[in-house]
């Protein structure tokens, strides 16, 4: 399916080229809400060779919900290894919207839940690196090389008052590893991206973050980083809010 070679292609060329992300939480009073995993690819779509086989003759517009697709594939995932079946697991409870222009330039990837309790969906952005998993079980090419192991993990809680997400580095070894590999990139992620987005049911009190800007509301917080920087030293990325009661 061209879906699952457009979707590959952007998860392994997405370390060298510019590229944006958008981390946005929707939070209700009961603690309840929606996140999204966005990636505006749109400087991406100019890297792809004319001669690629991923590029298109016609926009796409199309949403993959991976709880359907791994219930249709089950047969096929239990031939999976362990770790691979993991992967496709944490993809559950998501929703992936594709939108791609030739034309008009645009790229754009928009992974999405519904959840109960914010921890329930505790690292999502490897969940959106391991999308691409889904490649062998419905037709199309794994990613070269195989999936990558994780070195990092995102926490998220929201109790009462107190919003806090933090970043747990798994692996040592293997993280600076990972660290080694960026440094080709290093060129091309410098003016990369990562904003968080978040959005509360009442106005912020108190955050730890001094470069954080308000809606006039004053409960939309939004902050920006350097997407480089933030792989460099995700546990320094500590964001922490306190709401008004």
């Amino acid at each position: 399916m061209r879906f699952f070679k457009i979707l590959t292609t952007v998860l392994v060329t997405v370390l060298f080229a510019a590229c944006n992300f958008t981390e946005e939480i929707y939070f209700n009073e009961d603690g309840s809400g929606k996140m999204s995993i966005i990636f505006d690819g749109s400087e991406m779509m100019q890297m792809i060779p004319d001669s690629d086989s991923t590029q298109l003759d016609k926009a796409i517009d199309s949403t993959l919900v991976f709880k359907d697709l791994l219930r249709e594939k089950k047969d096929s995932i239990a031939q999976l290894s362990p770790e691979e079946q993991a992967k496709l697991k944490k993809l559950e409870p998501f929703s992936l919207h594709m939108k791609v222009d030739p034309e008009g330039g645009v790229m754009n990837f928009d992974m999405y839940t519904d959840f109960k309790k914010v921890s329930d969906v505790n690292d999502a952005f490897n969940a959106f690196q391991n999308a691409s998993a889904v490649g062998p079980i419905a037709g199309g090419k794994s990613m070269p090389g195989g999936a990558t192991e994780e070195t990092t993990t995102v926490n998220y809680s929201f109790d009462k008052n107190t919003f806090k997400r933090e970043t747990v580095i798994l692996d040592q070894e293997l993280f600076e590893k990972s660290l080694d590999s960026l440094a080709s990139a290093e060129m091309f992620l410098s003016s990369s991206t990562y904003t968080f987005k978040y959005h509360f049911p009442r106005r912020v009190k108190s955050t730890n973050i001094e470069e954080a800007t308000f809606s006039m509301d004053g409960k939309t917080m939004v902050h920006e980083v350097n997407f480089l920087q933030m792989m460099k030293d995700p546990e320094s990325m500590v964001i922490e809010v306190e709401l008004e009661k």
